[in-house]
């Protein structure tokens, strides 16, 4: 994939819906149904595929996204490392933000 930067600052600005999670808790488990995906507005996430740490996200990454490519359950568990403010995104809210924004089809 390209190394090409991203503003997420329209999905996550002011008066986008938010949640909070607390150091440890868990956002999703492997094999939970999955309809958005999240932009983290603060703090860090981690990403576990059983005991094993996949990847450790900082603030401005998104995780999840695959719920708006396949159908298919979680394939990962995600836990707040810190605390955490996650911005959730539905796929029409991404279709109607990618609309018009050829590098994210060029990926």
């Amino acid at each position: 994939m390209a190394d090409t930067a991203i503003d997420f600052g329209l999905l996550t600005g002011a008066g986008a819906p938010v949640r909070t999670y607390n150091a440890g808790d868990v956002i999703f488990r492997q094999g939970d149904e999955a309809e958005e995906l999240y932009v983290i507005q603060s703090g860090t996430v981690e990403i576990r595929l059983g005991n094993r740490l996949l990847d450790t996200l900082p603030e401005r990454s998104i995780f999840g996204e695959m719920a708006l490519i396949d159908d298919a359950p979680r394939s990962a568990t995600a836990i707040a490392a810190t605390d955490v403010t996650l911005v959730p995104v539905g796929e029409k809210q991404f279709c109607s933000w990618s609309a018009g924004r050829p590098t994210l089809r060029s990926m």
